[in-house]
């Protein structure tokens, strides 16, 4: 198993034991599974994000830590949340992450999970011009979410 998986695998065990909270000291961690305290803010960065479901707050000082939070919204609130913060443009892989974190949450179904990710793939943008595919791809996605809601 790589580093990154072990941490973010630590990290969510973290989650699980502590009622979807983890507050964790950096140095400790970085100690614990013997590596350098940046690759810590590496995978918090990268695998702990709003797209992904995860609140992150940052205190900094002496007795400084990092407290993630696994955001519980039901349904509806989650959906709207993220149709809201897409915005004008997506990119496939940032469109890919919060698919397959709503379908790790169970609010989509296998099926729609399938059919969301087939629509808002690359390969069916190749007739579209390369600089409006980004924004094609945020429309359809958001009306897709829509279309589950019902």
């Amino acid at each position: 198993m790589n580093l990154s998986k072990e941490i973010a695998e630590m990290i969510m065990q973290m989650l699980d034991d502590g009622n979807s909270t983890a507050e964790i000291r950096r140095n400790d961690l970085a100690e614990r599974i013997g590596c350098v305290p940046s690759q810590i803010n590496y995978v918090i960065s990268s695998r702990f994000t709003p797209e992904h479901g995860y609140i992150v707050e940052s205190h900094r000082g002496g007795g400084g830590y990092i407290r993630i939070t696994r955001a519980n919204y039901d349904l509806s609130t989650l959906k709207m949340h993220l149709i809201n913060s897409i915005g004008d443009r997506i990119s496939e892989k940032v469109c890919r992450a919060n698919i397959i974190n709503l379908y790790d949450r169970n609010l989509l179904t296998d099926d729609q999970t399938k059919m969301i990710l087939t629509a808002t793939s690359d390969k069916n943008y190749k007739v579209i011009p390369e600089e409006v595919r980004d924004s094609f791809r945020a429309e359809l996605f958001k009306q897709l979410l829509l279309s589950t809601m019902n």
